[in-house]
């Protein structure tokens, strides 16, 4: 595999984070309904993965069977985020949002790495760990301020 292809499939995932509230919240006012509009945003992820699995993957549905039910809850945390962001975008802007939820998910991601949860390895906080988190964080409140 071509080592930039991780980098690129991350900038374009970044980019599709940032389209998709204000397209989800766009669609809530259109019909009434922010729930309504998550749901149909993930009907169509849904159906895009299931075309992606049967074209490049295949593998067996039986191996789900290998799974612990608590791996499956992955699914409820992006129902929410969904729905959360087409709510909160318009509410609070799309970067306000955005640097609120990135700050959140780095504080979360420091203590998921440091006690090796959810199957990660162990990853020390370092004082340059930190100061990058402190920085985002920083960012987050001059960006809900400006």
């Amino acid at each position: 595999m071509n080592a930039l292809a991780p980098l690129i499939v991350a900038l374009l995932g970044g980019i599709g984070l940032a389209a998709q509230p204000p397209t989800n919240a766009a669609l809530g006012r259109s019909i009434g309904s922010v729930l309504l509009a998550a749901l149909v945003s993930f009907a169509v992820g849904t159906l895009i993965l299931i075309g992606a699995w049967l074209i490049a993957d295949r593998t067996p549905l039986a191996n789900l069977r290998e799974a612990r039910a608590w791996m499956f809850v992955g699914g409820a945390y992006g129902a929410f985020f969904v729905a959360a962001a087409a709510f909160a975008a318009p509410r609070l802007g799309l970067a306000s949002m955005l640097t609120i939820m990135i700050a959140t998910q780095l504080v979360t991601a420091l203590v998921i790495d440091r006690f090796g949860l959810i199957g990660l390895p162990r990853t020390p906080i370092s004082g340059l760990r930190l100061a990058g988190v402190g920085l985002v964080l920083v960012g987050a409140m001059l960006v809900r301020r400006g």
